[in-house]
């Protein structure tokens, strides 16, 4: 019997994570609803990363269920994966490395296609879809290690997109970004989520840049959900004052704010 929320596409109850010294998540509880885009954000080691390989299968579960799509995760965790497109934390590639952008951005296919497979010319046409959504065409045969920090994101957000998700999940993808960058992979990730009518989730420390279209923020503190809501909601300095453990400002900015944390602003 299906007990998932109405409309939710993914559904965590009491889910627990554990590593050997520490509770990494804590009885989380959380329905994500079709098409919605969701902001998470805390200090660092609140569960956020936790959360997102929760959703996509890659964490260790001490109790509690995950459901995905309608269905049990840990039951039908390799059919889910192939809709769920996951962005990591990105390390700068070494220059050295001999792979091209194209070779990076077709790895995502293979969550479509068996990897003795050979590409087909829709598999070749896709791969060059997601390359121009994501403004890289031009760079598609230069090696990956020759690119810069917001060009690397873009190719991972590309790979994620070979695959055609439904679920789109983002781990920092605008942190050690300068600000330029920052703004424009911020502007994409709005854009993917609006053109390809996807679920999107979010980690972000700098709330700032979640993009407009983020609906919904999910608010963590050692390993526990203190808010969820509506974004404008949840960015008042009280809320955030409590997340952050110290005095946090929030300075109006035109269209947009920005967000000042410690005891001196």
């Amino acid at each position: 019997m299906n007990s998932m929320h109405k409309d939710s596409i993914i559904e965590l109850k009491s889910v627990t994570v554990t590593y050997p010294h520490h509770t990494a998540l804590e009885f989380v509880s959380l329905a994500v609803m079709e098409k919605e885009f969701v902001g998470i954000a805390g200090p660092n080691g609140a569960g956020k990363t936790t959360l997102l390989c929760a959703i996509n299968g890659l964490s260790h579960i001490l109790c509690g269920t995950v459901r995905v799509f309608g269905k049990s995760l840990f039951s039908n965790i390799a059919s889910i994966r192939k809709d769920i497109g996951y962005v990591p934390q990105i390390i700068a590639c070494d220059p050295r490395i001999p792979l091209r952008v194209r070779e990076v951005v077709s790895m995502g296919r293979y969550a479509r296609i068996n990897f003795l497979k050979r590409f087909s010319a829709e598999d070749r046409n896709i791969v060059e879809d997601a390359a121009e959504v994501v403004g890289i065409s031009r760079l598609m045969d230069r090696p990956i290690g020759h690119l810069s920090g917001g060009e690397q994101r873009k190719v991972a957000i590309a790979r994620a997109l070979t695959q055609e998700p439904k679920i789109l999940l983002l781990d920092e993808p605008v942190s050690h970004l300068d600000l330029n960058a920052q703004a424009a992979i911020s502007a994409l990730i709005e854009k993917v989520h609006t053109e390809k009518n996807l679920t999107t989730i979010m980690v972000s420390h700098q709330l700032d840049l979640l993009p407009e279209s983020c609906n919904r923020l999910i608010l963590l503190k050692e390993g526990k959900i203190i808010f969820t809501g509506a974004t404008q909601e949840g960015l008042k300095e009280d809320i955030l004052s409590r997340l952050y453990g110290c005095p946090v400002k929030i300075i109006k900015n035109g269209g947009g704010c920005a967000i000042r944390v410690g005891t001196h602003f």
